[in-house]
């Protein structure tokens, strides 16, 4: 039997932290309305007069997990790069990765389902290592959101909540046959509701108007992230835990058997309500917001290695993950880390 694990996480943020009380000179705002309906404290940001980009950020994790799974750059067969923010509208972000890792020649394609993009990045990835096409895939989630962001009152709603930054894993794959404590990916299940695009997306620029693409009167607020904050949270709550109970059912699983959450962190109000409703103990839930934000595709492979980092995942735990995002997308995860 061939199955994929995990074989190293990496993680990076740019240095620059933007706290609250920062953006209060942006906007009209405070740390007390942004902790309030979103849990967040802090965020990374990249020097807004600078050339970093989403596939430099990428490049950071990428070496790091590289380094943690000892695992020389050469070995990777292909690469599977996350985000909703790629340096160029084409090519993939993916491809300039690949050339700032120097590995021509590999394919590299990009995943554009925002916040459950790392999600399906490794599922993917799981089906080609089962395939046995490649052996080590480089998964990836990053963001530079903070250069696309409506820095102004108008804005502030959503703009609190990003944060800039990128996760990476690589995944291996191991033939044998598994038992309840072997290291690996147990599952994945996916889902898209297109019907609830406009609720959270860019409408422009865009091809799906008449006229040019970048006709200047279009350009009236509209080049920003929208968002139903509302339908957001209300679909989010209603379809992360469907998704996870859709992993654990199908593993022969229940919630209790469970070592640690590690959800897509939009939202803390919304990770609660999804605790809540599930009645996960607090400890069991491990959130990386408050210090973060939304970093879209690379909440959960920052939120791995944070809790690697700082003891609270450890080798033999059972992992759940579940993420929600635009689209509408929803997506969930079951490993043995």
């Amino acid at each position: 039997m061939i199955y994929s694990k995990f074989l190293g996480v990496g993680s990076y943020v740019p240095p620059r932290v933007w706290t609250n009380q920062d953006l209060t000179s942006l906007m009209d705002t405070s740390d007390e309305w942004i902790q309030q309906r979103t849990g967040i404290k802090e965020r990374h940001w990249v020097d807004q007069d600078s050339a970093t980009c989403t596939s430099d950020l990428a490049l950071e994790a990428s070496v790091r997990a590289l380094e943690a799974a000892n695992v020389k750059k050469e070995e990777i067969d292909l690469i599977i790069l996350a985000t909703l923010s790629p340096d160029h509208e084409f090519p993939g972000t993916g491809c300039f990765l690949q050339s700032k890792l120097d590995l021509p020649g590999i394919p590299a394609l990009d995943i554009r389902q925002q916040c459950t993009g790392f999600i399906y990045g490794i599922s993917i990835a799981d089906q080609f290592l089962k395939s046995k096409q490649y052996k080590k895939v480089l998964v990836v989630g990053a963001e530079v959101h903070s250069k696309g962001l409506d820095k102004t009152t108008r804005g502030r709603d959503v703009t609190v909540l990003f944060g800039d930054g990128a996760g990476a894993v690589v995944m291996g794959a191991e033939e044998g046959a598994p038992d309840e404590k072997t290291s690996r990916l147990i599952n994945t299940f996916l889902h898209a509701d297109g019907r609830f695009a406009k609720e959270l997306w860019v409408p422009e620029p865009g091809l799906a108007h008449p006229g040019p693409r970048m006709a200047p009167e279009r350009f009236d607020g509209r080049e920003y992230p929208q968002m139903n904050g509302k339908t957001v949270f209300t679909y989010a709550t209603k379809k992360m835990p469907e998704v996870l109970m859709e992993s654990l059912s199908a593993a022969g699983k229940t919630l209790e058997d469970v070592d640690l959450f590690i959800f897509h962190q939009a939202n803390l109000r919304i990770n609660e309500m999804v605790a809540k409703q599930l009645r996960i103990p607090e400890e069991k839930v491990y959130n990386t917001i408050s210090r973060f934000g939304n970093t879209t595709a690379a909440t959960i492979p920052l939120g791995i290695d944070e809790a690697v980092k700082s003891g609270r995942l450890k080798k033999g735990m059972l992992v759940a993950s579940a993420a929600f995002g635009a689209g509408f997308t929803w997506a969930s995860a079951l490993y043995r880390w």
